[in-house]
């Protein structure tokens, strides 16, 4: 993969209008958990579309015309042909931009000790024409698929590491939604965000910890800096001292997708109440969204703002496809279940939108 194709973006940001500041680690609450305003790798387009400042947006264009792009997509993403758009979010577990001065570089590491490219995260945003609505599904990192340019399957995580645009291209090829914009976040990137919104309150029912991400949280409500966020959107083996002893979630990344979801939320909501006190964030924000996020040559995140902040006024409907862990070549791994294909068909463009499960 050349550097040139690995070469970056900014960010896409929506906005929706949403005065919750605190994320909970206790995702029993149906409504919330399915409602949302925006991810994190959409925040510069909610501070732009949710200021519509001059000021603010000529700066922004300033700043956006330097970010780095992601080369080599001309040939997998579809060209809008309908009244939806689907974006590619990626959340890059890669190390290139390790510090070993930041404090979590103990259980990151650098490239010595994990060696190029994965996606930690990857979800699919479907933007209705206009920004009349918005949806949104999580495709698990342990979905055992057929990886484009290889002989063998394997989880759909590693396929980045063959470049963006295979990702791209596989998604669009084994579940048949086509890929319009991307939009792709690392580590640094994600804990340099929430640091610019000043962190995160977390909410903890129990004593929590993650001994492989260094998460390790008290009872009650704490606000967590871009390190700690980082523990904990990371977290695969989320544990709770209940009953006398820790228990861990058996939902594995399964638990971890609401909990990610949950927490990107409550962020892009805080932000913008943020916003509305202190305009100066706007441009902390811009600054550290254009040196955190890279997207295709093609997606312009300051025409986006206006209709992702229409769309995201209404709430974000979120799906989780349906999968069953089976083991394949020795590897404990995901495929999908009964139930996959209508949500499959919505992303596709093909289906009626499907019922939020709570």
């Amino acid at each position: 993969m050349s550097a040139e194709r690995e070469t970056n973006v900014s960010v896409v940001l929506p906005t929706a209008a949403a005065p919750a500041a605190v994320a909970f680690a206790d995702m029993s609450d149906p409504v919330r958990r399915r409602r949302s305003s925006a991810p994190v790798a959409l925040l510069l387009a909610a501070v732009i579309g949710g200021f519509g400042a001059f000021g603010v947006i000529t700066a922004a264009n300033a700043r956006t015309a330097d970010v780095q792009r992601i080369e080599g997509l001309e040939l997998v993403l579809t060209a809008q042909d309908g009244p939806a758009q689907n974006y590619l979010l990626i959340g890059s577990d890669t190390r290139e931009n390790a510090d070993p001065n930041d404090a979590d570089f103990g259980s990151i590491g650098d490239t010595s000790a994990v060696q190029g490219r994965r996606s930690d995260t990857i979800m699919i945003l479907r933007q209705e024409a206009n920004g009349n609505g918005a949806s949104i599904v999580s495709l698990p990192r342990d979905l055992w698929v057929d990886i484009v340019g290889r002989d063998s399957p394997s989880r759909i995580n590693s396929a980045y590491g063959d470049g963006t645009d295979v990702l791209a291209a596989t998604i669009t090829r084994e579940l048949g939604i086509p890929i319009n914009h991307v939009v792709d976040i690392d580590f640094n990137g994600f804990k340099d965000l929430v640091d610019a919104v000043g962190g995160t309150t977390v909410c903890f029912e129990y004593a929590t910890r993650d001994k492989n991400t260094g998460l390790d949280q008290q009872p009650g409500c704490h606000q967590l800096d871009g390190v700690q966020s980082l523990q904990y959107a990371r977290s695969r083996y989320y544990e709770e001292f209940r009953d006398g002893g820790w228990q861990t979630d058996p939902r594995s990344d399964l638990g971890r997708i609401e909990r990610q979801q949950n927490f990107l939320q409550q962020t892009a909501d805080a932000t913008i109440a943020q916003l509305q006190s202190d305009p100066f964030l706007a441009s902390k924000l811009i600054d550290a969204g254009t040196a955190a996020v890279r997207m295709d040559p093609g997606l312009d995140p300051v025409a986006a703002a206006g209709t992702l902040r229409k769309a995201f006024s209404a709430g974000l409907n979120k799906y989780q496809l349906p999968v069953v862990g089976v083991t394949k070549d020795g590897n404990a791994v995901l495929l999908l279940d009964d139930g996959a294909e209508p949500i499959l068909d919505y992303f596709r463009g093909i289906g009626p939108p499907p019922p939020v499960v709570p």
